[in-house]
């Protein structure tokens, strides 16, 4: 048993203030003032605030095909590291997650971390290979397990065959996570399009690249009445795209990442590899929209779109590496300094977009700290101030843009399932 006492608790799903949380093998037992319980391990959260486990619903597994630059274990430390309890692998592994048998793979392999792992679900691919020609087998994938279906990496560029996604989807309960990016708009881009990639001579990315998916996508859902995800919002016209699309009761969603809520593509004038990513930084005038998108509800989700890549891969020039930057460590940070710390949104809406919402999203009985509820609980100190260094990434891959800045607000314990699996 453990009991937590005297911190304050943030809970968007249930109860809050300055509670005592009972855990009695891996379930709450109980929340309310004055706990006492004789034979708990006591946890004393003064000064702290306890809330769910967090929820990345978008991250990156390199196992299996690339365990060189992160291990399934790796990558959960990683995640307790961050204070997430639970997080949703993408399907561009190798072999992606096109089929039960690895699906199953991942599953077992996070069982036989002996440390302990966190809560991992898989998102299978929309299509065979992740190709867009032809749809994976839903049925088998959700009875393997999977939460949702993506090709992230990659757009489904045949709208016959998104429609059909859809479709099927939508039998099986299964949000369509979108990676939405017109691939023949975005052709050898590898940075935003704009005053900056002239200057530097960089073929860019146009806004329109993603928008014109959004749109596409969003008509389909609408269409066929399918739940649609769109993953890592980043521009102001997706911003206003979902804001319409919400108020015509479309089923969609979206999510967005701390760096694009708060990095430019000015940054890219040093040719830091660590800041190409996909979709690309975009402009200030894009992270004022994403901001107040994420205030006013129409985001919903914060997600890391943590993608580890070697110190190798990332060294080549910025035309030829690899895009992504990791960032489940970090993210909770950034979110409280930059965002939280800026008056953005609140410590309570901040919460909610890494757990009740995601959770609600994918149909998941998580991100609430509630009796008879998975005992998944983070603990963290908003006050205190860190600076990122190469050595707080669990992995061997350190690909950040966010190293040497100073934030506040770290993790200090990490619960799941009733175990203490990380504690600083």
């Amino acid at each position: 048993m453990i009991l937590i006492k005297n911190g304050r608790v943030v809970n968007p799903g249930g109860k809050e203030g300055k509670l005592d949380i009972l855990i009695k093998d891996d379930k709450i037992a109980a929340v309310g003032k004055n706990i006492r319980e004789k034979n708990a391990r006591v946890i004393d959260a003064k000064g702290k605030t306890v809330a769910p486990g967090l929820i990345d619903m978008h991250c990156h597994l390199r196992e299996p095909g690339r365990e060189d630059e992160e291990t399934i274990a790796q990558t959960s430390l990683a995640a307790l590291k961050g204070g997430f309890t639970s997080i949703c692998c993408m399907p561009n592994t190798n072999p992606p997650i096109d089929s039960p048998g690895t699906v199953k793979y991942i599953l077992e392999k996070a069982k036989e971390n002996r440390g302990g792992t966190v809560r991992i679900f898989p998102v299978g691919a929309i299509t065979k290979g992740r190709k867009g020609e032809e749809l994976a087998e839903i049925s088998e994938l959700k009875d393997a397990g999977v939460v949702a279906l993506s090709d992230d990496g990659d757009s489904v560029m045949n709208a016959l065959v998104m429609r059909r996604a859809f479709e099927y989807a939508k039998m099986f309960s299964l949000p369509i996570m979108s990676h939405c990016q017109d691939k023949q708009l975005s052709r050898n881009g590898v940075m935003n399009e704009g005053y900056n990639s002239t200057v530097l001579g960089i073929t860019g990315m146009p806004a329109e690249a993603e928008e014109v998916i959004v749109y596409r996508d969003i008509s389909l859902a609408a269409m066929t009445g399918g739940a649609l995800h769109i993953s890592h919002s980043s521009t102001r016209g997706t911003v206003e795209i979902l804001k319409q699309a919400k108020r015509k009761k479309v089923n969609v969603s979206a999510e967005v990442t701390p760096h694009h809520l708060i990095l430019t593509d000015d940054l890219v004038r040093g040719f830091d590899t660590s800041t190409k990513v996909n979709p690309p930084l975009r402009t200030r005038d894009d992270i004022s929209a994403l901001r107040k998108g994420l205030r006013d509800g129409t985001i919903d989700a914060i997600a890391t779109d943590h993608a580890p890549h070697s110190q190798e891969e990332k060294d080549d020039d910025y035309r030829s590496a690899p895009f992504g930057m990791v960032g489940l460590e970090t993210c909770l940070a950034l979110i409280l300094t930059e965002i939280v710390g800026e008056g953005v949104i609140t410590l309570k809406s901040a919460v909610a977009k890494m757990t009740v919402n995601p959770a609600r999203i994918l149909g998941l009985k998580k991100g609430v700290i509630a009796p008879d509820q998975d005992a998944d609980v983070v603990i963290f100190d908003t006050g205190a101030e860190w600076t990122i260094a190469p050595a707080d990434f669990a992995g061997p891959c350190k690909n950040s843009p966010f190293i040497g800045r100073t934030v506040r607000g770290r993790v200090v314990t990490t619960i799941v399932g009733g175990r203490v699996l990380y504690s600083l």
